[in-house]
């Protein structure tokens, strides 16, 4: 039982962790509290001892094991999805260990906690922050229940703190775009590969608002002719593999899809291969962008071969290649002999697609230059306008040597600081804007609310078929808008929309 011990003029509240070992009442930095008088110190005693009783007496020296000791075996406890594993161990190696590794668990205070947080904050983002706190607090609570130490000191206390301005916590808001915008980046993604594949994902992502892992993991077999079933999806992990797991939080669903965008699936599925990827032995609907990682290059003659061959120099059998307009008829004719004879395929060609897209390959070389106009840093470059030939509209993007010079264009912005997730908050806007109900809203972006008015609230075949119309309205109000700028398109599928609702 605890008790209240005099001190000169106050009284401290005293307990027992073990038998023979006492502790005294300590506040969450872990200075001794002050009692004004003997009662109030043995009840704090008795409520500390209380919980220490809850998970049972422990040695006195248990505390003393490092955080860094302590986070291994917590590590390898853990039974959790793939994706949830590799980011907890990205926050505990990167971000926690660096700092907490040699401190005993026991000696944590909430000021070293504080200090680290601060520091955090000055080289990244709060909401980043914020997340490895959470994984933080996490690990400490679990070594509360098993009695290492008396407190959490990662535990957020109400009211404390500076307040002043904007929270802490508060993030830029998430950037939008409207049905306009969807239409106009997927062109210009579709552009920069050089497929149908990238317009039809973007436009399916705008219109869905299904997750990025999702749409990389969208089998045929669950592409209907008015729905998609969301059963599984791709994660990629840090080791460069996909892991085939369920969809986040098991949010398996049926996504109505108006009659247009069911048809505009269904011809990507009937014009593309259907053969299963080797990772998986599963067939999707969407297939990778450039070369697999890993993957034998070309093996045979090279440009420079073709170029010896037919007495030119490496440029003349590039421009053959990208503008053979701009070559006389005889040197084309010499080039081109030399390729048949050579067997030259270009690179490329002959290099074996990946099979899935890379979150970053994607949203950093082909989503972002769409929606800003601009590639992306990468030394030794810096930050660059995509070049363009301005012809045909919207401008296709000039590939090889010298791109920047023959260049006669560049994008302007769509949407500055839109991501692929973007869409997802995109879509919610729509839905929003359209007045759809709450239930069907959480029913497609597979969200679930628990509260009393989710419950007694039910989704009607009248809910979406308004909900349909709405989209199909958007839908063709931007093809309208797109014909008006330019007719035609380079882009083989937006194209055939475009004539579609010409006629």
């Amino acid at each position: 039982m605890g008790y209240g011990e005099k001190r000169a003029d106050y009284y401290r509240g005293r307990y027992w962790i073990a038998p023979g070992v006492l502790r005294t009442v300590v506040d969450a930095n872990g200075a001794t509290i002050r009692f004004v008088t003997k009662r109030e110190a043995a009840k704090a005693a008795n409520d500390a001892e209380a919980k220490v009783r809850a998970v049972g007496y422990r040695d006195p020296n248990a505390g003393k094991e490092t955080f860094g000791e302590y986070v291994n075996r917590w590590y390898a406890a853990q039974e959790l999805a793939a994706s949830t594993m590799q980011n907890y161990k990205r926050h505990i190696e990167e971000h926690l260990l660096p700092d907490f590794e040699d401190k005993a668990i026991a000696d944590i205070l909430p000021t070293d906690v504080g200090a680290w947080e601060k520091k955090e904050r000055r080289l990244y983002a709060a909401s980043s922050v914020k997340t490895w706190h959470g994984t933080l607090h996490l690990i400490l609570a679990d070594a509360v229940e098993e009695g290492l130490r008396d407190s959490n000191p990662a535990a957020k206390r109400r009211g404390r703190g500076k307040r002043a301005g904007r929270s802490r916590n508060r993030g830029p808001e998430k950037v939008v775009t409207d049905a306009l915008g969807i239409l106009l980046i997927a062109e210009r993604a579709s552009l920069l590969s050089g497929r149908d594949d990238e317009f039809v994902a973007v436009v399916l992502k705008g219109y869905t608002g299904m997750r990025w892992g999702e749409i990389v993991g969208l089998e045929r077999e669950f592409v209907r002719s008015t729905s998609l079933r969301v059963e599984w999806q791709l994660y990629e992990l840090d080791s460069g593999e996909f892991e085939r797991c369920p969809p986040k939080d098991d949010s398996y669903r049926t996504i109505d899809a108006p009659a247009w965008l069911s048809g505009l699936v269904a011809g990507h599925i009937a014009r593309t291969e259907s053969k299963p990827c080797g990772c998986h032995e599963h067939s999707y609907v969407f297939r990778g962008h450039g070369p697999a990682s890993g993957a034998p290059r070309h093996i045979g003659a090279k440009l420079v071969d073709v170029a010896r061959r037919a007495d030119v120099s490496a440029a003349t059998v590039s421009n053959v290649l990208n503008r053979p307009d701009t070559v006389a008829a005889g040197t084309r004719a010499r080039v081109e002999a030399a390729i048949a004879d050579l067997g030259y395929v270009r690179a490329g060609q002959s290099s074996e697609t990946a099979e899935h897209w890379r979150r970053s390959g994607f949203g950093t070389w082909l989503f972002q230059p769409s929606a800003t106009g601009w590639y992306p840093k990468k030394a030794p470059q810096e930050a660059r306008p995509v070049p363009v030939l301005a012809a045909p509209w919207p401008g296709v993007p000039a590939r090889g040597r010298n791109a920047a010079g023959r260049a006669n264009a560049c994008w302007l912005p769509i949407a500055r600081g839109l991501t692929p997730h973007g869409l997802r908050h995109t879509h919610k806007t729509v839905m929003e804007d359209l007045g759809t109900p709450p239930k069907l809203m959480d029913e497609r972006l597979g969200h679930e609310d628990g509260s009393v008015q989710a419950r007694y609230s039910h989704i009607t075949p009248g809910m979406r078929k308004r909900l349909m119309e709405g989209l199909t309205e958007q839908w063709e109000e931007a093809l309208s808008a797109r014909l008006a700028m330019h007719p035609p398109s380079p882009v083989r599928a937006l194209d055939a929309l475009l004539k579609a609702r010409q006629e």
